[in-house]
């Protein structure tokens, strides 16, 4: 039945710092609601839905955490992407943010970032091999030693 996450919402405090900063992703602005101090973006080629919306004045955003998938090869060079375009990459899973960290159980690797409301963002890619239980998080880099 289910084939996919159409889509998602998230509140934010300043819907155009927040249209700039989905921007920067690369995000297609797809609609801007002024009178609901609403957007939305579209995402990939099936145009999954991001739509963000400004809380009033005051009022603290419920913060979420949701992944934005992507290529292996995309994900290596995601850290310096994020640090040309002003984002600063995260640590995560213990591990300082110098390159992609490993998700054994599902496989993939992430790097994580937040937007300008501590939402917390995620880039993943699946790897291509087994899952596998493993007590701590390791980078890219060892998982791809472990796997010759």
């Amino acid at each position: 039945m289910i084939k996919n996450l159409y889509e998602t919402h998230l509140q934010v405090t300043d819907l155009n710092a927040s249209i700039v900063f989905y921007k920067k992703l690369g995000l297609e602005l797809a609609l801007v609601i002024e009178e609901r101090k609403g957007a939305f973006f579209y995402i990939g080629k099936e145009r999954q839905l991001l739509g963000i919306w400004e809380v009033p004045q005051g009022t603290e955003v419920s913060k979420r955490h949701f992944a934005f998938g992507t290529d292996l090869d995309l994900l290596k060079g995601s850290i310096d992407w994020l640090r040309e375009r002003g984002i600063k990459p995260k640590k995560a899973l213990g591990k300082e943010p110098i390159e992609p960290v490993v998700h054994a159980w599902m496989p993939t690797a992430a790097v994580y970032f937040d937007d300008p409301d501590g939402n917390e963002l995620e880039f993943i890619a699946w790897l291509p091999a087994e899952p596998r239980q493993m007590e701590h998080a390791i980078y890219l880099s060892e998982w791809n030693e472990m796997m010759k």
